[in-house]
C-alpha cells in the first residue's frame, strides 16, 4: 500500500507531494480502484431495500480516494509532468474508464438507483437530495445502462479508446509546444520588443546554454513577440509554428486523432439514442439543444459582424499607410492592433506593466474577496508543495474558521501545459455532521522575474489571474452536502459566471486603486490611465467576438454533425469558419489539431459556454454597478446563491435568485460596445 491509499497525517489533510514517488501512482489507483469496486459491491450486496441513504447517498460518497489519487495526479500531468508520469496516464485512463463502465453499465446498481428514482414522489427529498437522485439516475441512463449487452461492449470500447486518445492528443501539442524554439543572436531581430520581453529571451538562452535570445511558443514568449516585433518575416515564421501544432504529417501530428475522437463521439451518443454528440451532451446544459447554441451563436454573429467588419477594414488601412502593407495577414494582426491601439487610446501594456507586479495583482485578487465576502488569505509554509514555484495560502472567513486550503503557480516550465485553469485537490462536502473544506489550486503561465525585474503583468494577465481566481472562490465557497454537487460541480454553461464576472472588478477604479501601484515609486496608477483602460476595453470587440464565434462554431462543426464523411480536417475547419474569417487562410496551419478545450480538455459541444457566461456576468455585473461594486448585501447573494451552491438547482434557478430576472443578452452587448445606450 502507497502512501496515497493511506490517510494524509499532514497539515489540513494537505497532499503529502514530497514523499510521493512517481512509481507509487499506479498501485496507488489499482488499491483505489479495488477499494471502489468494493464499496459499490457493499451498496448492491445489502439486504435492506433501496432507500435514498444507503444507495444514492452511499454511492456519492464512495471511490473517495480514487477520487484523491486522480485529481492528485492528474493535476501534475497538467502542471508538472515528465515522460514517465505520461505512460503511467496512458496506463491509468483505460483502467479508470473501465472502472467508470464498471459501475455505470452495473444492472444490479443501477436496479437500486431506479427503484429510488421511481419513488422519488414519496421520499420528502431536499432540493439538493432531488438534484442528487436526478443526476444519479440520467449518470446511468445517459451512460448506457439501458442498453444491451452487446452494446454496453461496444460502448465500453469506445470509452476506452476516447481516453487514450484524449491525452495522445495533449501530449504531442506539449511536446510541439516544448520542442520549438526560435534561436536568435543579431539583436536587430528583437527590434520593436519591450526590454522585459527581450531579458526573459535572455535569461531563457542562458538558461539552454545559448548565446543570445530564445522565442518560444509559450504564451510568456510567444505573445510579447507577435504583439511587439518589428521583423515580420520572424512574426511569420512564429506563428506558422504556433498555428500548425499537430498537422505536420509527422509522428506528433493530431489530424487523425480528430477525425477519430469526433467520429467515437458521434458512435457513442448514436448507441445512446441521441442524433449527435452536441445533443448528448447539450441535454446537460442551460442551453439545451445545439439548434438553440447555433441560434445562440448566429444572433451574435450577427451583431458582432459588421462591427468587425468595420475593424478590420480600419486596422488594414493602418496598416498600409504605416509600413505599405498589402494585406494583412494573421502575423500581422497582434502588432498592428497593438499599434493602433496605442495611436487611439496613447496606451500600451509596457505603460501598464510597471502597475501590475504579480505580487500586488495577487494581493488585489484577495482584498477584492475580502471586501466582497469576507475572506482573508494568509500565507502558509508548513503544507507540502508539487514545486518550488507553488505558494500556499490558507483561507479563513472573519471568525478565523478554515473556507479552503489554496494553491497558486504562475510560472511557466517544460513539465506544464500552456494557458490557465483552476482545478481542485479535495472537493468539499458535508459528512457525518463535519464539514470538509476543499483545497483549490490555479494555474497560470506569467513571465518569471529577471534580474533586474519582479513578474510585471500585461493587463489581460491580469484580467486572467482575476478570472481564474473567480473561479478558486467558487470552489473555495462551496457549502454542499454531497461532493459531486459541490463547488463547480455545475452545468457547464454556467461554470464561467464566477469566473467571467470577477474580471469586471479590473476594469473599475475603485478596484485599481487598491492594488495598481508602480513597483518602483509605489505611485498608484494614475487616474488617466485608469481611463484610457476603460477606453480601450472595447477596442476591437467586434474581432474578439467573432473569433471566439469561430471557435463556437468550429466546436459545434465537428460535434453537432455525422462526422463520418469528413476525410480532411483542414477542409471541415476552413468551411466551419466561413462566416467569421476575416484573415487569409494559412495553408500550413489549423486550429482543430490543438484545439485542446474541446478535443482533451471538456469543452466539447461546449466552447459556445464563454459567450454565453458573458451574457450571464455582463447582465450579474450591471445588478452590482447599480448598488455599488463592493455592496455587501449584494455580494451575499451572490455567494449564498451561487457561489456556495454548486450544482444544487437548475442553474437559470439559482440566477434568478440571485438576479431577481433572466439574463438579458443586451447587457453584453451594451458592454462590449456593440449596443448603444437608449
Amino acid at each position: 500500500m502507497t502512501i496515497l491509499n493511506k490517510i494524509f497525517d499532514t497539515p489540513f489533510n494537505t497532499a503529502p507531494f514530497s514523499e510521493i514517488k512517481t512509481e507509487d501512482y499506479l498501485p496507488a489507483f489499482k488499491t483505489a480502484i479495488e477499494k471502489a469496486k468494493a464499496e459499490i459491491d457493499a451498496i448492491i450486496n445489502q439486504n435492506e431495500k433501496p432507500t435514498f441513504k444507503n444507495t444514492i447517498e452511499a454511492l456519492d460518497y464512495s471511490g473517495e480516494e480514487l477520487d484523491r489519487v486522480s485529481s492528485i495526479f492528474f493535476n501534475l500531468n497538467s502542471a508538472e509532468t515528465n515522460d514517465t508520469i505520461q505512460k503511467i496516464a496512458q496506463e491509468v485512463s483505460p483502467l479508470l474508464s473501465e472502472f467508470s463502465n464498471d459501475i455505470t453499465l452495473n444492472e444490479d446498481l443501477f436496479k437500486r438507483v431506479k427503484t429510488v428514482y421511481d419513488s422519488k414522489s414519496e421520499l420528502n427529498l431536499t432540493t439538493e437530495q432531488l438534484t442528487l437522485l436526478d443526476k444519479k439516475y440520467k449518470g446511468f441512463s445517459r451512460n448506457g445502462a439501458n442498453l444491451k449487452e452487446n452494446q454496453k461492449e461496444k460502448l465500453r470500447d469506445i470509452d476506452k479508446e476516447l481516453s487514450q486518445l484524449k491525452l495522445k492528443f495533449g501530449e504531442h501539442i506539449l511536446a510541439e509546444t516544448n520542442k520549438f524554439e526560435m534561436h536568435l543572436t543579431d539583436e536587430s531581430d528583437l527590434s520593436g520588443l519591450p526590454e522585459g520581453a527581450k531579458e526573459a529571451a535572455k535569461q531563457l538562452a542562458e538558461s539552454k546554454g545559448k548565446k543570445g535570445w530564445l522565442i518560444t511558443l509559450d504564451y510568456p514568449s510567444y505573445i510579447p513577440f507577435m504583439t511587439y516585433a518589428d521583423n515580420r518575416d520572424l512574426r511569420k515564421k512564429l506563428s506558422k509554428a504556433f498555428g500548425s501544432k499537430g498537422f505536420k504529417n509527422d509522428n506528433l501530428d493530431n489530424q487523425d486523432i480528430v477525425l477519430r475522437i469526433a467520429n467515437l463521439r458521434f458512435q457513442r451518443a448514436q448507441l445512446l439514442g441521441y442524433k449527435t454528440h452536441a445533443h448528448f451532451v447539450l441535454e446537460e446544459r442551460m442551453a439545451e439543444t445545439p439548434e438553440k447554441v447555433n441560434s445562440f451563436l448566429n444572433e451574435l454573429l450577427e451583431k458582432a459582424k459588421p462591427a468587425a467588419e468595420e475593424e478590420f477594414e480600419n486596422l488594414e488601412k493602418f496598416a498600409k499607410d504605416l509600413d505599405g502593407i498589402d494585406k494583412l495577414q494573421k502575423w500581422d494582426s497582434a502588432y498592428y492592433s497593438e499599434k493602433l491601439k496605442q495611436k487611439l487610446f496613447n496606451l500600451d501594456d509596457e505603460q501598464l506593466k510597471p502597475y501590475f507586479k504579480l505580487e500586488n495583482v495577487i494581493n488585489g485578487a484577495f482584498t477584492v474577496a475580502n471586501k466582497l465576502f469576507g475572506l482573508q488569505f494568509v500565507k502558509i509554509d508548513t503544507i507540502d508543495k508539487y514545486h518550488q514555484d507553488v505558494l500556499t495560502y490558507k483561507v479563513i472567513d472573519a471568525n478565523k474558521n478554515l473556507v479552503s486550503i489554496f494553491y497558486a503557480d504562475f510560472f511557466p516550465r517544460a513539465g506544464k501545459r500552456n494557458g490557465a485553469w483552476m482545478t481542485s485537490f479535495k472537493p468539499q462536502k458535508i459528512k457525518d455532521g463535519v464539514n470538509e473544506r476543499p483545497h483549490v489550486s490555479i494555474v497560470c503561465n506569467f513571465t518569471k522575474p529577471t534580474k533586474s525585474k519582479p513578474s510585471l503583468l500585461t493587463f489581460n494577465e491580469v484580467t486572467t489571474l482575476f478570472h481564474e481566481f473567480g473561479h478558486a472562490l467558487h470552489g473555495m465557497l462551496a457549502n454542499t452536502t454531497y461532493p459531486s454537487l459541490s463547488g463547480t460541480s455545475v452545468y457547464w454553461d454556467f461554470v464561467e459566471l464566477p469566473s467571467q464576472i470577477l474580471e469586471n472588478w479590473c476594469y473599475e477604479e475603485e478596484t485599481l486603486k487598491l492594488f495598481a501601484t508602480h513597483y518602483e515609486t509605489g505611485e498608484v496608477i494614475p487616474m488617466e490611465l485608469i481611463e484610457k483602460i476603460k477606453a480601450a476595453s472595447t477596442f476591437h470587440e467586434g474581432m474578439q467576438t467573432l473569433r471566439q464565434l469561430s471557435f463556437g462554431m468550429l466546436d459545434m462543426a465537428w460535434h453537432g454533425i455525422d462526422p463520418s464523411q469528413v476525410n480532411t480536417v483542414k477542409a471541415h475547419e476552413t468551411k466551419a469558419f466561413g462566416e467569421t474569417s476575416l484573415y487569409p487562410d494559412v495553408a500550413e496551419n489549423c486550429m482543430s489539431t490543438a484545439f485542446s478545450h474541446i478535443f482533451q480538455g471538456g469543452y466539447s459541444s461546449g466552447y459556445y459556454s464563454y459567450k454565453w457566461a458573458e451574457v450571464l456576468d455582463a447582465d450579474a455585473f450591471e445588478y452590482f454597478k447599480e448598488e455599488g461594486i463592493f455592496n455587501k448585501s449584494i455580494a451575499n447573494k451572490f455567494k449564498n446563491f451561487v457561489l456556495s451552491q454548486g450544482g444544487t438547482e437548475n442553474p437559470m434557478t439559482l440566477y434568478k435568485k440571485f438576479r431577481g430576472q433572466e439574463p438579458k443578452p443586451e447587457a453584453l452587448l451594451r458592454r462590449a460596445g456593440l449596443l448603444k445606450n437608449n
